[in-house]
């Protein structure tokens, strides 16, 4: 069994990330999510963008998956739950759970699977050694 990782992050919800409605517009979970993976990436080094960069590897979104529970208002504190969910293979997968900070409120869950690419673009289909050498160290 693989051990899990998870990351607890905050931030507060500013004036551009609300809709017409006064509340957080759905595509700034999005950013939320991708708030959540750079802080995982700083909790456990040698997974964050900067370390892929340095390795000439990219990792886009491939899948991306959204439920929205309740609503976040202007500055609301938000606190990021980001998991790193093991699967075999060259992939990243995370789930998340974004939770009003003041009532611990879930307010939305997701997951996201990315694929590494190459500097050429590429698709990787064996996992580059930078992550083989992060999952030994981690799981």
């Amino acid at each position: 069994m693989k051990k899990e990782l998870l990351d607890i992050c905050q931030v507060q919800v500013k004036f551009s990330e609300i809709d017409s409605m006064r509340r957080v517009w759905h595509g700034s979970y999005v950013t939320y999510f991708e708030d959540g993976r750079e802080s995982f990436g700083r909790h456990y080094p040698g997974i964050g963008y900067a370390d892929m960069q340095r390795e000439g590897i990219y990792a886009p979104v491939y899948d991306l998956r959204v439920r929205y529970y309740a609503p976040l208002l202007l500055n609301d504190g938000v606190e990021i739950h980001t998991r790193y969910v093991y699967k075999p293979g060259a992939r990243l997968d995370y789930m998340y759970q974004v939770f009003r900070a003041s009532d611990h409120t879930l307010c939305a869950e997701g997951t996201t699977v990315q694929l590494f690419i190459d500097a050429q673009g590429e698709l990787m289909v064996e996992k580059p050694a930078y992550f083989e050498a992060w999952q030994v160290k981690y799981l």
